[in-house]
């Protein structure tokens, strides 16, 4: 994580705040204006509570993600298909060692207390762990894997986690809890670039996300074993809490802002049981303001990988996908060569993720799709808007929507009647691209 950071500062990347900042609700504040203002990640020297500094906004930028994971020359979507498939190719003991024994002297012990203690939103029931990754080991194959759950802080000794029922550690629990025992974990808080993206990714049950950081960091993972849990944890990893989910236990979570960007209400959660507390110290701790770009810009993009690798599959011509501003829209550039081949790649991303494609629009290959004015013009000034949109009644989507909220499907072919494209080339005025406003403003 220091290296990350320090990696940023040298790039003009990072903003520092060095007054006093009250990890209640005025932290995550401030984030959000750092956020309105630029992509830059922000580090707050000083947290009142705690000898921690805090870090936000790591990953709230799309051109930083692609550097994160090595796409020079292609896009996201190429480079995540790319690392993904070499995941699922390799097994943890190509890629997982041991760390050097001097590795466990670096690590102090202590309580959740003595961590920063981060209160989000206005209705928010009190502090949560929103960087959260969970590592856990599946109960019979031993296959270890990691995800994000959010976890309110109770006490020193408990935490208490939405498991979201479609995630693996999900189905790890539940098998542990059939069988009536508890499932042990570790909480992981600050962690380094690979480890992170690593935990958004979606693979197959039996793939390893610790084989996936080890493709990101393009080396292997050097791993610890925890103090009270028989669990190894990534040596790189600043802060760990280890524990325990109790079996046939839930109690009340929530309130929570949660990513879509209202709130969540009170529920009965998983009980998440502490046994140890440690960190390295001079560690930075993370926080992660859910719905803010860092929470969607990994989310999006992964999700947007999902959508091309399914797309490009059947329909020739696919650029690239795009999931902003939102993880529900679905925007795909083509390059036309058949007149329908707009609603040809419509079709296939309906059926690519059928919890967010709740917008689908294509595009364009000369189309910003991470500019959605750009992506709206082209829908405005390319054809009909009636016959160009379908709205598709009653089909079910997210898999968290008791209401049906966001059931049906809106879909919009953006682009060129085809054989007419001479009839929309755009406008452009020689050497704009090249103009710098340095030269020419005093």
């Amino acid at each position: 994580m220091r290296r990350f950071i320090d990696d940023l500062a040298r790039r003009g990347e990072l903003a520092t705040v060095r007054r006093p900042v009250d990890p209640r609700h005025q932290l995550a504040a401030v984030t959000k204006a750092v956020q309105k203002a630029g992509e830059k990640a922000v580090l707050f020297e000083a947290v009142e509570g705690t000898v921690f500094s805090v870090v936000s906004n790591l990953y709230g930028s799309h051109d930083r993600l692609c550097r994160l994971v090595g796409a020079t020359d292609k896009t996201f979507c190429q480079r995540w298909i790319e690392l993904t498939d070499a995941c699922i190719a390799s097994r943890d003991a190509d890629v997982l060692e041991p760390a050097p024994d001097a590795v466990e002297a670096e690590f102090v012990s202590g309580t959740l207390s003595d961590l920063p203690a981060i209160t989000y939103h206005g209705c928010d029931a009190g502090p949560y762990f929103t960087s959260a990754i969970f590592l856990a080991r599946e109960p019979d194959s031993g296959v270890p894997n990691l995800s994000f759950h959010r976890s309110m802080h109770v006490s020193d000794d408990e935490l208490r986690v939405r498991l979201g029922s479609t995630h693996d550690l999900a189905r790890y629990q539940a098998k542990a809890e059939s069988r009536g025992e508890a499932l042990e974990a570790a909480l992981l808080l600050s962690c380094p670039p690979e480890i992170f993206l690593s935990a958004c990714a979606s693979l197959p049950y039996e793939a390893s996300e610790l084989v996936m950081a080890a493709q990101i960091a393009g080396g292997k993972i050097p791993m610890r074993r925890c103090k009270t849990i028989d669990l190894d944890v990534p040596a790189s990893v600043d802060i760990v809490v280890e524990g325990r989910f109790l079996p046939n236990v839930k109690r009340p979570e929530g309130p929570f802002g949660e990513f879509m960007g209202n709130y969540v209400g009170v529920g009965d959660n998983h009980v998440f049981e502490v046994t140890h507390v440690s960190w390295r110290p001079g560690a930075v701790f993370h926080a992660l303001v859910c719905g803010s770009p860092e929470d969607l810009r990994p989310l999006e993009a992964v999700t947007a990988a999902r959508v091309y690798r399914h797309v490009a599959a059947q329909v020739p011509g696919v650029i690239d996908v795009c999931c902003r501003p939102n993880v529900m829209i679905s925007i795909i550039k083509i390059r036309k060569t058949y007149e329908g081949q707009g609603k040809h790649a419509i079709l296939a991303a309906l059926g690519s993720y059928l919890d967010y494609n709740k917008v689908v629009i294509v595009v364009d290959e000369d189309v910003d799709i991470y500019d959605l004015d750009d992506v709206m013009w082209a829908y405005m000034t390319r054809g009909r808007a009636d016959t160009r949109a379908m709205i598709l009644n009653d089909v079910p989507g997210f898999y968290r929507d008791p209401h049906k909220d966001h059931w049906g499907r809106l879909c919009i072919d953006a682009t060129m009647p085809f054989g007419r494209e001479a009839e929309f080339a755009r406008k452009s005025i020689p050497g704009e691209d090249g103009i710098d406003l340095r030269e020419w403003l005093a």
